[in-house]
């Protein structure tokens, strides 16, 4: 006790500073504890929707469906669970060639005629599986003057039963890739109609048969030429490669501005 203080400490501000970190270290358990309940209740939505699709199918075809049964995922708190604790909305997401990233999934529906950002939203999470019911809100609540969604074109990641089936329930036609297409497929089966469809079909069979159709296999091929064309002119021509604010709400609302940028850009091109 007769020791002089280190320069420039504090005893009772030092204790505060203390006091504060374990309480910040605290309301960071708390936070990652309820993210961990709400993937546990995601993670069992998708484990149930599997094993129904694998019951439907076995119902449909008569036949136990192929490969190993969907595990059931394990609930709680993952050791490799953290937070950020500059900005607790942002998730640790893998970056293309990077690693990992602190990020949030940026979100677009594009209009494939006019390449105009007609939707957008904002994800906490890597995978798209999560993220077509949430988009087919934002497009129903769209302006009936825009008209009306025929379609929604998506890639693999965005592909599951459920997604499917929310989709014909919004009575738009889903045309999510239901795998990956091996290359350099032979000519002819670019230019032949598949089979007949065999009923009875669930509502997925009925999408990848109609996307081995000429027509389905010309309207997914749009989806690339558009979605894709206006995130890459975002980044490189328009340079928006980061959120430069914190928090989902101002993130959103960030992208908000970046997409209503593209469409102006967009319109000024048509307009001429």
């Amino acid at each position: 006790d007769q020791e002089p203080l280190p320069e420039g400490l504090s005893i009772p501000e030092e204790l505060l500073r203390r006091e504060e970190r374990l309480a910040a270290i605290r309301q960071a358990k708390a936070q990652i504890e309820a993210r961990a309940a709400e993937r546990d209740a995601q993670e069992k939505a998708d484990f149930d929707a599997k094993i129904k699709a694998r019951e439907d199918k076995t119902a449909h075809t008569g036949k136990k469906p192929g490969g190993t049964p969907p595990a059931p995922p394990s609930p709680g708190v993952r050791p490799t669970d953290q937070i950020n604790l500059t900005d607790t909305d942002s998730r640790i997401m893998p970056a293309t060639g990077k690693g990992f990233e602190q990020s949030y999934n940026a979100q677009a529906a594009v209009d494939t005629e006019s390449m105009l950002v007609v939707a957008i939203d904002m994800a906490q999470v890597a995978n798209d599986k999560q993220q077509v019911e949430p988009m087919l809100e934002v497009l129903g609540g769209l302006p009936e003057e825009l008209g009306s969604v025929e379609h929604v074109l998506a890639d693999n990641g965005y592909f599951s039963a459920a997604n499917v089936e929310s989709c014909v329930e919004a009575k738009i036609e889903p045309l999510l890739a239901a795998g990956r297409d091996g290359h350099y497929p032979h000519w002819e089966d670019r230019f032949t109609e598949p089979p007949p469809l065999v009923e009875p079909a669930s509502v997925v069979d009925r999408m990848k048969h109609r996307l081995k159709t000429l027509q389905g296999r010309k309207l997914y091929g749009l989806r690339k030429q558009t979605v894709e064309a206006v995130f890459g002119i975002i980044k490189s021509v328009m340079r928006f490669r980061q959120f430069l604010l914190r928090g989902l709400a101002s993130v959103r609302g960030e992208w908000n501005l970046v997409t209503m940028a593209w469409d102006i850009k967009r319109m000024a091109v048509m307009t001429r």
